[in-house]
């Protein structure tokens, strides 16, 4: 879905591409998608071409985020592997252009989910798509990091001990009020972060169904969207991040899988899921899995309170859509929590 223009000046975006994008030929509309809260992304349409701009949100942000360059960066780099991704076309620093840095990317013609049930579709059809992201996952955390140039896309270390340090920062530097059941989260985070294992892989930061672009004509990936929390570090955090919206209630607000009957939809359980990504990743299980859904939990919550604080301050791309899901803020702490009982 997409909204009117926002926030883009179109003469300044159509001279600099004529200037720096060969083929390049004006004049451009523009469309914003409605989704992606933390770094707007429109649609450019010219006579003969489509391309997606993604680009920083204008005013005050919080420090490291909104860090598209590293966006455009991991995507180059990917472009040869076994992930799918859109081709990147251009990365603008100057933030003369249109008031903060944006790059130019290749417009995918493919479907996207936003509830993961996915209602309308035959059981075999669904089991083959989230098979198929289930193999995207496990090619992310195959990813040959010298050979991407990746090796120094994230600091060595524990993942979760910096992981953990980021996310507490910056919750507290967006926080609007007291939520009793984030603060004991994060202490209980805090106390229980594991050793460094050793495992460093390329991980996404965000995946989910609706983060992907899939064949029109089947279960394909054509493209996985929304790297900017990417970075080098433990891939067990994406799987968790998966199970973790599979626990959200289903539709389009709360793109879970709870209380659905997964066997009659054709839908993986869990268990099974992560059965395969163990399978394709050639190790026996994962145990403590209960911590990482935690994690997971904390890190969504502090997302979502810095999109509420950024409506409030009045630079949320979406700010309606923005207020409504910052609202959810101590659901996801209180997941955690209970994720955290059971490890």
């Amino acid at each position: 879905m997409m909204t009117d223009t926002q926030s883009l000046d179109l003469v300044a975006v159509s001279h600099w591409l004529e200037g720096h994008l060969p083929g390049f030929r004006g004049p451009v509309t523009a469309q914003k998608f409605d989704t992606g809260q933390s770094n707007p992304t429109f649609r450019l349409q010219t006579s003969d071409a489509a391309y997606v701009l993604r680009r920083k949100p204008p005013g005050k942000l919080l420090k490291s985020a909104h860090a598209v360059d590293r966006e455009f960066r991991v995507q180059r780099a990917l472009a040869e592997t076994e992930v799918p991704v859109a081709k990147m076309h251009l990365l603008c620093e100057d933030d003369s252009v249109i008031g903060s840095a944006f790059y130019i990317m290749e417009w995918v013609d493919g479907r996207n989910f936003d509830d993961p049930s996915l209602p309308g579709m035959e059981p075999a059809d669904r089991a083959a798509i989230f098979a198929e992201m289930n193999r995207v996952l496990a090619a992310i955390h195959k990813v040959d990091l010298k050979l991407t140039g990746l090796d120094d896309y994230g600091p060595e270390g524990s993942y979760y001990r910096r992981q953990i340090d980021r996310w507490t920062k910056q919750y507290r530097a967006s926080e609007t009020e007291a939520i009793p059941a984030m603060d004991e989260l994060i202490a209980w985070l805090d106390a229980n972060a594991p050793e460094d294992d050793g495992r460093r892989t390329l991980v996404h930061g965000d995946y989910r169904i609706d983060n992907m672009l899939f064949s029109r004509e089947g279960p394909a990936c054509l493209a996985v969207l929304d790297w900017e929390l990417s970075t080098t570090g433990h891939p067990f955090a994406d799987l968790a991040s998966v199970i973790m919206q599979w626990q959200r209630p289903p539709g389009r607000e709360g793109r879970g899988l709870a209380g659905l009957d997964r066997r009659a939809l054709g839908l993986p359980s869990d268990e099974a899921f992560i059965a395969s990504y163990c399978e394709r990743m050639g190790i026996p299980g994962i145990p403590r899995f209960g911590f990482y859904l935690a994690f997971c939990a904390f890190r969504m919550a502090a997302i979502l309170q810095g999109v509420k604080k950024r409506a409030l301050d009045g630079n949320a791309s979406s700010p309606e859509r923005a207020l409504k899901i910052g609202a959810y803020v101590p659901q996801f702490a209180e997941g955690g929590l209970e994720a955290a009982k059971s490890v």
